[in-house]
């Protein structure tokens, strides 16, 4: 059963960090080296899941040698297709053509699964026949099994396997494939790339940047719909929250459309801040509004907070100091007729908050009564630096009248790099309020950014001695 419908042709890890080299499953390797063609997919198959849109397989020795380019493409920084052709030996069998739709069920586990391969092809010496492709760890030695027999019997086809040199191009090769034939060995193959629009955005690590036009221009080759490849150069701008980047393949064209949660977004990826891997994040605080909530969007970028909010018939104020950002805010309201539910801003963030939200607090929040379900919701989108903000809520609507009913709920976003992520943005937010949230905040983990680098997002009520009028706490005391 196992020689007819397994085989351990792939040791695969799905991932979106591709590596050079994975070889860290030494038992399973083992067992592959004693028994091969033996284990069954199932078995050696791992699979993890992340943002990254490319993927890495890592296959066993035997798939490597017959499905890898040519050896001289070591090292080469100039994409030549031409020089990827090399010719392996495939079994094949003659078959009639008109019994060749029953046979490939049949054999359907013995077949050739190679993606972009024809596993059916033309007779060249025969216009009735075809040439079935077989996968030649399946068939060890050119020689049919007890199973592969029994099938072939019933079709009255002679168990006879042929050899034929299958030229493999270019275009027969995976992208991973390419680039871990191409870069040195040893080292890590690509960083992956985010798919933003028709844009694949890049970060190269340093021994990867003499290969990057080529990476650029496979990555094109071998994504449709991808027609731009960049390349990040500098770290993102604290202000703007953009950065610099290299055009490395294709057009230059970077202004791009983007759908996510069911919302499209027009921006220019080279002047706004727009990162896919925040969708479920976005997705997730907009669930927790309800229609005739107030939003306050301290750091609204394009919208991504915003516009799904509005949608959702919730009261918005959206604002971002990037000129540019706001100008594509507007645009995206505009696109998504939401404009008469958001009221936007060009603003310094503190200026925001000591502005247009104490003005809508102070008014908004003396008409609450309990039994009223109006929420306020304030969210602060800038991990880098929106715990420094948090002090611009001491006593902001000092003299309002009080209602612990109606206290804003405040998600803000953080960076840490501490071993207790939770533990150290509620003691940085703490810091910034001038009050202790201990049993009255959550912190979610958002994403990993780096190695021991995680964005987090800490949401509470903005406590109400805070919020009404405490003084600010004298420094050095509790």
């Amino acid at each position: 059963l196992w020689r007819f419908g397994f085989s351990a042709r792939l040791l695969k890890t799905n991932h979106f960090r591709t590596a050079a080299s994975n070889t860290s499953f030494p038992a399973v390797r083992m067992l592959l080296a004693q028994y091969p063609g033996r284990i069954p997919d199932s078995f050696v198959n791992v699979q993890r899941s992340s943002f990254f849109t490319m993927l890495e397989t890592v296959e066993n020795k035997a798939d490597l040698e017959l499905y890898s380019p040519p050896p001289k493409v070591r090292g080469m920084t100039q994409l030549d297709r031409e020089a990827f052709k090399r010719t392996i030996v495939v079994p094949v069998l003659k078959v009639k053509k008109e019994i060749i739709g029953s046979l490939l069920k049949s054999l359907k586990h013995t077949l050739l699964q190679r993606p972009g391969l024809k596993r059916v092809i033309e007779d060249p010496d025969d216009e009735n026949s075809r040439l079935v492709m077989l996968d030649p760890h399946k068939i060890p030695e050119f020689s049919l099994g007890g199973p592969e027999q029994e099938v072939l019997k019933q079709f009255d086809i002679p168990p006879v396997v042929c050899k034929y040199d299958l030229e493999l191009t270019y275009d027969s090769f995976k992208l991973e494939e390419i680039l871990r034939a191409v870069l040195p060995e040893g080292q890590e193959v690509t960083s992956g790339f985010s798919r933003v629009g028709h844009i694949a955005h890049l970060n190269l690590r340093d021994h990867q940047l003499p290969y990057r036009y080529l990476i650029g221009q496979v990555i094109i080759d071998k994504n449709p719909g991808v027609t731009c490849v960049v390349n990040k150069t500098s770290i993102i701008d604290s202000t703007y929250r953009n950065f610099e980047m290299e055009v490395l393949a294709g057009e230059s064209n970077l202004v791009t459309k983007v759908k996510e949660n069911n919302t499209a977004y027009e921006l220019d990826f080279s002047k706004v801040y727009w990162n896919p891997r925040l969708s479920t994040e976005h997705g997730r605080i907009v669930e927790l509004l309800k229609p005739g909530d107030v939003l306050f969007d301290v750091f609204a970028g394009i919208g991504p907070f915003a516009i799904p909010a509005a949608k959702k018939k919730c009261r918005v104020f959206a604002n971002d100091l990037n000129p540019e950002s706001y100008a594509w805010l507007l645009h995206n309201c505009k696109l998504n007729k939401v404009c008469d539910k958001i009221k936007a801003f060009n603003m310094d963030g503190r200026d925001f908050l000591l502005g247009p939200v104490r003005e809508e607090l102070s008014k908004g929040l003396p008409l609450q009564a309990e039994e009223q379900k109006t929420s306020f919701h304030i969210v602060m989108n800038l991990p880098a630096l929106a715990l420094e903000f948090l002090d611009a809520f001491r006593h902001l609507v000092a003299g309002a009248e009080h209602s612990a009913a109606a206290l804003p709920t405040v998600h803000c976003y953080a960076f840490s790099k501490h071993h207790d992520p939770a533990e150290d943005v509620r003691q940085r937010a703490e810091a910034s309020l001038g009050a202790s949230l201990r049993g009255r905040c959550s912190a979610h983990p958002v994403r990993n950014v780096a190695p021991n680098k995680e964005m987090m997002c800490i949401s509470f009520q903005i406590p109400a001695d805070v919020l009404y009028g405490r003084p600010c706490p004298v420094e050095g005391e509790e």
